[in-house]
């Protein structure tokens, strides 16, 4: 079906005057609609909802009708109370002229159209300390406005997604298969990472243990809080929206607070090659921290607080343990280039999770501060 039959399915006001590919994600395809009248120009983003990585697509649209209702009837709400610091934004559905979410295609597909967060971008890379706040405002804000959902509301989109148990089975699973045993015993590297892991384990298992016990609680979080999922105010500077709202799920906000300070506390990136240059940034960190505590500090408990750190060691390993696996299973995960990528991929996160574990002391010291 074409694109522009597609949109024209849905009730978007004006003249479609251009219709063309948008964006860098790599997971649904996208683009930026742009309809005009008289008076004034809409923007609008389609997407087709990729079945491959979403199964279920029509799953995806429930849980985003779902969090985008309870969210704008949050937001309309603080606005008229004239607390807020800013203008907070969230994309919005349009529906169809029929008054569904959502359109389906001749092969099945689901397409979608949201408003597009005007006079605001996202940046690849962490642009210094203020931009760090201001990430962390952004999801400390969207994690106070899902806090009080019911994380029964929602499908879990993506099961088994940072259940680091699971991934330790996978990768036990895969370490009993005679090529990755050679793959280990070829290789010093690799030995040395199966070794990393081994020290771990039972580290790795502690949010998953504090959940069991009932000392923290399953909320809501985000799902993929890296620094490009993070709109941030062209005027004013300050974070606005949080996008990119198909991972959203039941589960703990510190798989979201680890993974983000993750992405934005490693200025050398995720394929760096010199491992000198693989550092845990506290400056960007502690900035990350002030900004997110102030949106998100009112509903947190004390255990929720206690698990902070652990919480920024486990995401780089939980993601490093990710990527040694799929090295042992041959590249069957993860994109890669060349066949060493996924364990250079490796190197550098548990790099990291060594940077983070060397300024335990200094970090934990930032966190009781807040």
């Amino acid at each position: 079906m074409e694109l522009t039959v597609l949109i024209n399915q849905f009730n978007i006001k004006g003249r479609l005057v251009s219709l063309t590919p948008f964006g860098n994600g790599n997971i649904n395809d996208t683009f930026l609609a742009i309809y005009r009248n008289t008076f004034t120009e809409t923007q609008v983003i389609l997407q087709r909802v990729n079945r491959n990585v979403f199964p279920k697509p029509e799953v995806i649209m429930d849980n985003m009708h779902e969090v985008t209702r309870h969210c704008h009837e949050k937001l309309e709400a603080d606005s008229k109370a004239g607390t807020d610091d800013r203008v907070w934004q969230m994309p919005r559905i349009v529906k169809t002229k029929e008054g569904a979410d959502y359109v389906t295609d001749e092969k099945g597909d689901v397409w979608r159209v949201i408003t597009r967060i005007m006079s605001a971008h996202a940046f690849d890379v962490a642009q210094g300390p203020e931009h760090a706040m201001e990430c962390g405002a952004a999801l400390g804000h969207f994690h106070y406005l899902i806090s009080d959902m019911d994380p029964n509301v929602l499908t879990d989109p993506l099961p088994g997604f940072h259940i680091t148990s699971g991934y330790l089975a996978k990768y036990d699973e895969v370490l009993a298969r005679d090529s990755a045993k050679e793959l280990l015993s070829s290789s010093m590297e690799a030995k040395r990472m199966a070794r990393f892991i081994e020290e771990r384990r039972d580290l790795a298992l502690c949010l998953e243990k504090a959940v069991a016990s009932g000392e923290l609680k399953k909320r809501m979080f985000h799902g993929d809080p890296k620094v490009n999922n993070i709109m941030i105010d062209d005027v004013t500077g300050k974070g606005t929206a949080m996008i990119d709202l198909d991972t959203v799920s039941p589960g703990l906000i510190h798989l979201d607070f680890g993974d983000a300070l993750r992405s934005i506390c490693n200025p050398a990136g995720e394929e760096e090659t010199n491992l000198a240059k693989v550092v845990f940034d506290e400056d960007l960190a502690t900035a990350f921290c002030k900004g997110y505590m102030r949106e998100a500090g009112a509903f947190m408990t004390d255990a929720d607080r206690a698990y902070l750190f652990d919480s920024i060691r486990l995401l780089p390993f939980e993601l490093g343990l990710r990527f040694f696996q799929d090295y042992l299973n041959g590249n069957v995960y993860f994109k890669t280039s060349h066949p060493e990528q996924n364990l250079n991929r490796a190197r550098v996160q548990f790099r990291l999770c060594e940077s983070v574990e060397a300024r335990e002391r200094s970090i934990r010291g930032f966190l009781n501060k807040l």
